[in-house]
């Protein structure tokens, strides 16, 4: 372990870029993969491009409140408070990052963006009060809970729900029971808990080689002015009773919807929740908009580099090469390995288009046709392209922007580790599939 450990992080550190070089990189490879392998001209390439690059600005614009939503309640004094307990339970590196492991993964299993606000935030105040603990190994203990696919998965989520257009294309509906709360996704979800606890806990830097957590930027102290000093507007900004009346809009709808519709979670709704808490949480208007102002910068990476992976799904699609990847798989398959084929084939479109939504849409449609006439085993089919999306991620920075943004650490500080657990879970993933095809 600690021998390949070492030979992954050298080889992140001396040739991955940062991450918004790799954007760059991958883009310059889909080009080129579609103009030799799809015969497409150089100005198409470029107008499926341009076309794709804002088909994410509203996903953008949700990821980007999912983190800030989140940092703000973390800056509130109550989950300042339930932190400082949490964080105080580990005394050793080894248990700070067997616990942030676990609580992260937790934390993803109930909503993916949750659980990389949770993550980052909980990585950074046990980075403060553990000594010895090299920052980079827990941010990517944090990060490993990401690939655990929940009730929030929306690959799965969506073939269950009536009118999908998977549905309309002639497909059955899949409930649930069968994909994400079947008997064999619920003991490979088990076993992929509790591996990412053993890896990570199990990994231990040489301590030549530590880097422990820094504060970068000192909090600037908070002056109060007494409420008989203040000017009308600011006794306005000051005043906690404007946070209430205002939180009562989202907590009147919240309360509505989920009276409708259940305890439903969607990417809109978190944000929805955060902000509310938030708002109820925080002693005044000032107060929110400080905690805002903290966690804008963590944001950054996800405003500049969304659009850039949307102009890559942009040419991906346009061109064919997903069609081509896919087919491929395709032709190498029988019933009973289609669904690791499945796996493998979207985690390696995962890299060029890391969004689960996006890539069900323009690549879930091939491989469910292809599932039906084969005779695979549908539900397996698709929590093996949910499983493959999720996979790929750990090798894939886009989605560790919001914590990396959050920790103030580049892609290469983590990655490294992160292959170890890339290579491990897939063992463990397309293990259950290969035993799943003996069945």
């Amino acid at each position: 372990m600690k021998t390949v450990t070492k030979f992954c992080l050298k080889m992140v550190q001396n040739y991955l870029p940062d991450a918004f070089i790799l954007a760059i990189l991958l883009t310059f490879v889909v080009f080129c993969g579609g103009m030799f392998l799809m015969n497409k001209s150089a100005l198409q390439m470029i107008e499926y491009w341009g076309r794709g690059y804002s088909s994410m600005f509203v996903f953008g614009m949700q990821m980007v409140l999912v983190l800030l939503t989140g940092y703000v309640l973390a800056l509130t004094p109550l989950a300042k408070k339930i932190l400082n307990k949490v964080t105080g339970i580990p005394k050793t590196p080894q248990q700070a990052l067997g616990l942030t492991a676990l609580v992260s993964i937790a934390s993803c299993y109930i909503n993916w963006g949750f659980g990389l606000v949770i993550g980052a935030v909980l990585a950074k105040e046990v980075g403060k009060k553990v000594k010895g603990l090299h920052f980079p190994l827990l941010v990517a203990a944090a990060y490993g809970g990401e690939i655990i696919r929940g009730p929030s998965s929306s690959i799965p989520l969506v073939s269950a729900t009536p009118g999908n257009f998977m549905e309309k294309l002639g497909l059955p509906l899949t409930p649930v029971g069968d994909t994400l709360y079947s008997y064999w996704n619920l003991v490979m979800t088990a076993i992929i808990v509790i591996m990412l606890f053993i890896v990570y806990f199990n990994m231990k830097p040489p301590a030549n080689e530590i880097v422990e957590y820094s504060e970068k930027e000192q909090e600037k102290p908070d002056i109060r002015i007494a409420k008989k000093d203040m000017t009308f507007a600011e006794r306005l900004e000051n005043a906690y009773w404007l946070n209430a009346l205002f939180g009562l809009f989202p907590l009147i709808y919240l309360g509505a919807n989920f009276s409708k519709i259940g305890f439903d979670l969607n990417l809109n709704l978190v944000i929805l929740i955060f902000l509310t808490l938030g708002l109820y949480l925080h002693s005044s208007p000032n107060g929110f908009l400080k905690a805002v102002a903290q966690g804008i910068g963590a944001s950054r990476g996800i405003i500049l580099q969304f659009p850039l992976y949307a102009g890559m799904s942009g040419m991906m699609t346009a061109s064919g090469l997903v069609d081509m990847i896919s087919m491929w798989f395709v032709e190498i398959s029988t019933a009973h390995t289609f669904p690791l084929y499945t796996f493998l084939s979207a985690g390696l479109v995962n890299i060029f288009i890391p969004s689960g939504g996006g890539q069900w849409a323009i690549q879930g449609p091939i491989m469910m046709k292809a599932a039906e006439a084969l005779g695979a085993n549908i539900p397996q089919t698709i929590m093996a392209f949910a499983w493959g999306d999720g996979w790929t991620n750990q090798i894939q920075p886009f989605w560790a922007l919001p914590l990396l943004g959050v920790a103030g650490l580049s892609a290469r500080d983590i990655m490294g580790y992160c292959v170890i657990w890339t290579i491990v879970s897939g063992v463990i993933i397309s293990g259950t599939f290969v035993i799943l095809s003996f069945m």
